[in-house]
């Protein structure tokens, strides 16, 4: 799949949430239990907040809009087209990212092992 929106990528990487940059800083360098995460990586028409290549897993952190009906069609469908090239999305509030990153950490944990049974 060709990578779009390149620019505009590197304009989300320079502009991120506190919680993007809260997550980031866990998913940054092979922490997350040696996986390598991307930031702000085009996959097609989107812009995965974080991507793990090999185990096609996304993680998003949501702010506010997502939870409207607008932006929750709009998940739907961006999780139904990006499941058929067999990207798993993982979705956080902001809320969740800066209250409880323990237990996000846990659940992405959790995930990464499982996809990585599938190998």
């Amino acid at each position: 799949m060709r990578r779009k929106n390149i620019p505009l990528c590197k304009k989300l990487r320079k502009n991120q949430t506190e919680a993007e940059r809260k997550l980031w800083y866990l998913l940054r360098n092979k922490q997350m239990i040696g996986v390598k995460f991307r930031r702000q990586f085009p996959i097609g028409n989107y812009i995965l907040d974080f991507y793990a290549p090999r185990y096609k897993l996304a993680i998003e952190a949501d702010g506010e809009q997502h939870y409207e009906e607008e932006g929750r069609l709009r998940d739907e469908k961006r999780a139904e087209e990006l499941g058929k090239f067999g990207i798993r999305i993982i979705r956080f509030s902001d809320f969740d990212i800066l209250t409880n990153i323990e237990g996000v950490w846990e659940v992405i944990q959790r995930e990464i092992r499982e996809r990585g049974k599938q190998e």
